[in-house]
């Protein structure tokens, strides 16, 4: 098994970062035919899932993100730490911080349109260090 890491920088603020390029890289990188990828980004205010990435839906995604776990409510967990970051913590628990991707004949097992991406739902940037797996 080996470890890469990818490292992007985010605005935060549900801040949605198409990260496949980046995975693509390490699939030619190292050589890779059959294997497959587990990712997993460091932190609880943070989360990776795969979308089509575009303007529209980005919108939608932000706007859904919203309405279910909005920015301006009582959570425990802001009282608990007084932050303003309770929203971030659900939105990460519930789209996930990990998932694998498998590569067959050296490509990502990916849809036409479906990219993977790192989604940063903290109040404020960060750089942020996703973790891949390589399992051959």
């Amino acid at each position: 098994m080996k470890t890469k890491y990818i490292k992007v920088n985010t605005k935060g603020n549900t801040d949605i970062i198409d990260i496949t390029s980046h995975l693509e890289r390490i699939v030619s990188d190292e050589k890779l035919d059959e294997a497959i990828l587990f990712l997993s980004v460091i932190g609880s205010t943070a989360a990776l899932t795969t979308m089509e990435y575009e303007p529209g839906l980005l919108k939608d995604l932000k706007a859904t993100c919203e309405s279910v776990f909005p920015y301006k409510r009582d959570y425990a967990h802001n009282f608990t730490w007084s932050d303003d970051n309770g929203h971030s913590h659900l939105r990460s628990t519930f789209i996930k911080t990990n998932f694998f991707v498998s590569v067959t004949g050296g490509k990502l097992d990916l849809g036409t349109w479906q990219q993977v991406v790192l989604l940063d739902f903290d109040t404020r940037g960060r750089e942020r260090k996703v973790v891949v797996k390589i399992i051959e």
